[in-house]
């Protein structure tokens, strides 16, 4: 082999590992208030330690996990320079789904890739993500930080994350809790979450739309409409569950496949859930996304979550105490359906009905009638 030639090291290879240490020292005082008290070590051990003898007190404890990204609304934070919001929405594409079946969220990793560590960028990152843990009462236990030169341009970057929840086995949600007569309750969402950006993105690009275009009916500019954050409801939701007096029977996080097909997903194959457009009104983005890229009703309804973030079903006469706890939370909540047996149900003929949805053989959801004018 030839010893000529320019020598070639790992940062001439575009891997800066001072930048990557640079990027912990920033984040750490972010991290340290992210945490629990069953927290064992520190931020830069090679596995997060979490103390689990609570869990062993438990009867038949279960755990829970999930894990997600932020799809393509990191192309909106890149393109605004503005990297420490795209955190809440990967905590709460990650934990909001474990508290679906009732579990208790209880410490998260995270991971990014990018093409070239910038230290403040990727602090601003991490810091989102441990400000949300923190709102969620979820500890950010770990993480990892990687740098691929040719693979992503320098300032490009994808986030992921991953979590782990607990819940008793006789307190578990689901399908097999509801019953025809429970209500079909919305939770308000904060706005697009993190779902549907690619189809937003063509949208405006199609429309020759910039980023910091001011859209009256926002009362802001697009970018800083796109780039509002997730709403992390998990500590919410787990205070209702925990509610006197309150019998919550299942839960659905509207994500990716939309409202009809998230709620099937948490009822049984014998009933019914009947959700109807007037009981509320979706926020401008939605309709100015659908009348901009003229895009099928239907095509956006199965991608965007149309303002409704949650859903929760409970017998119909605790309505009112669970939108009065919901309130005292900041989180607006309506009656929007009602569930009934599958056979005899009030099937509206003409429109569709989604039976099951991503591989589960569950209910069946109609949406019926139209949203009021704004």
């Amino acid at each position: 082999m030839s010893d000529q030639g320019e020598q070639i090291t790992y940062a001439a290879a575009g891997v800066d590992v001072e930048a990557g240490d640079k990027a912990v020292e920033l984040m750490k005082a972010d991290v340290r208030r992210a945490t629990r008290p069953e927290v064992l070590g520190g931020l830069g051990g090679f596995a997060g330690m979490f103390d689990a003898s609570a869990i062993a007190r438990m009867d038949r404890p279960v755990l829970a996990t999930s894990t997600d990204g932020v799809g393509t609304k990191v192309a909106i934070a890149q393109a605004l320079d503005i990297h420490d919001t795209i955190g809440f929405d990967l905590v709460g594409m990650v934990v909001d789904d474990i508290v679906v079946c009732g579990a208790e969220p209880l410490f998260m990793t995270d991971y990014i890739a990018t093409g070239k560590v910038v230290p403040e960028r990727i602090a601003a990152i991490v810091g989102g993500i441990a400000r949300a843990c923190e709102q969620a009462g979820v500890a950010l236990v770990g993480g990892e930080t990687a740098e691929h030169p040719g693979l992503l341009e320098p300032d490009e970057y994808d986030v992921a994350g991953a979590a782990t929840g607990v819940v008793e086995y006789a307190a578990v949600l689901g399908p097999q809790r509801v019953r025809p007569g429970d209500v079909v309750l919305g939770l308000a969402s904060s706005g697009l979450h993190s779902n549907g950006y690619s189809l937003v993105r063509k949208v405006i690009e199609q429309a020759g739309w910039s980023l910091d275009r001011h859209v009256d009916e926002f009362g802001r500019t697009l970018g800083e409409e796109l780039l509002e954050p997730t709403r992390v409801y998990s500590r919410d939701l787990l205070d209702l569950i925990g509610t006197d007096d309150l019998d919550i029977h299942a839960l659905s996080h509207v994500t990716g496949g939309g409202l009809a097909a998230n709620l099937a997903r948490v009822l049984p194959d014998d009933v019914f859930a009947r959700v109807d457009r007037a009981t509320w009104t979706p926020p401008a983005v939605f309709s100015t996304v659908q009348s901009l890229g003229r895009v099928p009703r239907a095509d956006i309804e199965r991608t965007l979550n149309m303002g409704v973030g949650f859903v929760a079903m409970l017998p119909a006469d605790q309505t009112d105490l669970a939108v009065s706890t919901l309130a005292r939370s900041g989180i607006a909540a309506w009656p929007m359906g009602e569930v009934t047996a599958l056979e005899g149900a009030p099937i509206e003929d003409g429109v569709e009905v989604v039976r099951g949805a991503k591989g589960v053989d569950g209910g069946s959801v109609q949406v019926v009638g139209s949203h009021p004018t704004a």
